[in-house]
């Protein structure tokens, strides 16, 4: 789905990952579910561009409904895969903590599943070789983007600042749609390591220059980070 000119969304508001479409090339933020495979072909084909035009996959973090894809485009099309240092072991093995899951309700939680069952959650492939990436990081790749520390909802988590699109990705480190309760608007992420730091985190969102917040679960967000940094606290 297109949401601005070179900006791009696969999935939906219950699990979302991006496409950047610039004139050197294709840069991917997050791989979604396996599934989702077949909506980001879908949507190459309506832009007229082949899998080879795609440089990297940038990983917000390496949970399983972010890497989706992942290791069949690096093994398939030799697409790097790029993820924060601290989260790359998760990436590559699936090895996490368990956190509480907090609140729920019946009818959003089976739907959050449900829509995992249809896009092949279950067969999610653990990235074989990923490319470690730091904060602060300007990575050569279409649209030049910047790597943002975010630590919280994982170790490595990481928003990504794209310039040339107006856009910051920010996968787990805030939501728009709690995919447990339902609750639509800002708030903290479910499943998040330390919930803490993950607020502490939104301190480096709030310097970022963009109209277009990004989450990995929910509708996109159009305004200035700081204020959706604001309204997540708030929650």
């Amino acid at each position: 789905m297109k949401l601005a000119p070179h900006l791009h969304r696969l999935g939906n508001d219950i699990v979302a990952s991006y496409l950047i479409d610039v004139p050197e090339g294709i840069t991917l933020i997050d791989a979604g579910l396996p599934g989702h495979w077949h909506d980001l072909q879908e949507e190459l084909q309506a832009i007229g561009r082949p899998l080879s035009d795609i440089r990297g996959l940038i990983l917000t973090h390496g949970d399983s409904d972010h890497i989706g894809f992942a290791e069949r485009l690096r093994s398939e099309v030799g697409v790097p895969v790029y993820v924060h240092a601290a989260d790359a072991v998760r990436a590559r093995t699936g090895e996490k903590p368990k956190t509480p899951m907090g609140p729920a309700r019946l009818g959003p939680m089976l739907g959050f599943l449900a829509y995992g069952v249809r896009k092949n959650a279950m067969r999610t492939r653990y990235v074989q070789e990923v490319t470690e990436i730091a904060d602060g990081a300007v990575l050569d790749l279409p649209g030049s983007p910047v790597v943002v520390g975010m630590p919280g909802h994982s170790p490595g988590s990481i928003a990504v600042h794209i310039p040339a699109v107006d856009a910051v990705f920010v996968g787990d480190a805030l939501t728009t749609r709690h995919v447990l309760t339902g609750q639509q608007g800002p708030r903290p992420a479910p499943f998040t390591d330390d919930p803490a730091q993950a607020l502490a985190s939104l301190d480096a969102l709030a310097q970022v220059s963009a109209s277009w917040i990004l989450p990995g679960h929910g509708a996109p967000f159009r305004g200035a980070p700081a204020e959706l940094a604001a309204a997540v606290r708030s929650a």
